[in-house]
């Protein structure tokens, strides 16, 4: 079975004041919430099953998304009790006994997520990471010092250099052996999980994505979301 959990429990403080009022997956773009574009590739790609884990303005997600039969994909839930981090949660829903796709319920992208989970399954990663290229321009002239020896003395100078990385795209999948690594109950985000992973000795590997993405958790990028939607929307949305 293909079945995804989508992470809708934040707070969405970057996007106040408009989190004030609405889960940051109920945001609209375009004429749709965000989490109802994901909803909708999902079913595309063949999930059967997804999970919400919930927790901020948790009625209103629940109200929305019901049991799903509006996507023709059953939808259930785990509502948080208190704040338990990206991938806390994970180790207190149920039923995880198989590869899962987790995922940001503020993602947008045109990835398919199918094809993630079945790279994954047929890998030997315990968590493998969707990742994209990106690049920053720093708008400072940026000195070295001290190459030589000498702590005071000039030796490179890079005008506004750009520095290249490769930036989680908050999808993932897991293994269940992954999840071993939680404590129920432990508030614990990603990037600590992940480090817990390599760690171990586990595999984390990665999934080097071109497609579009955007997280719509700065205005900035939410702004950039909303002009670039129309243009995208055959490509973000499956067709019936």
């Amino acid at each position: 079975m293909k079945r995804a959990i989508v992470l809708a429990g934040g707070l969405g403080t970057r996007l106040r004041p408009f989190t004030t009022v609405l889960p940051k997956p109920l945001m609209p773009i375009g004429d749709r919430p965000v989490l109802d574009i994901i909803m909708r590739q999902l079913k595309g790609s063949g999930f059967e099953r997804v999970t919400i884990a919930t927790g901020y303005l948790a009625e209103l997600l629940e109200a929305f998304f019901r049991d799903g039969e509006a996507y023709d994909l059953p939808v259930d839930y785990y509502r948080e009790g208190a704040p338990l981090g990206t991938v806390g949660a994970l180790a207190l829903i149920d039923g995880i006994d198989d590869d899962v796709l987790v995922m940001n319920g503020d993602v947008l992208t045109d990835m398919d997520f199918g094809a993630l989970l079945e790279r994954h399954r047929a890998s030997d990663a315990a968590a493998t990471i969707a990742t994209k290229k990106r690049e920053i321009q720093i708008s400072l002239g940026v000195l070295k010092f001290g190459d030589d020896g000498d702590p005071t003395r000039l030796t490179d100078y890079d005008e506004k250099p750009t520095i290249d990385f490769e930036a989680s795209m908050g999808v993932y999948c897991f293994s269940p052996r992954a999840l071993r690594y939680i404590e129920p109950g432990e508030r614990l985000d990603f990037p600590d999980l992940a480090l817990r992973l390599v760690a171990a000795g586990e595999v984390v590997r990665a999934w080097r994505c071109d497609d579009f993405w955007l997280d719509i958790g700065r205005h900035e990028d939410y702004e950039q979301a909303q002009e670039e939607f129309e243009r995208l929307r055959d490509r973000l949305i499956p067709s019936a």
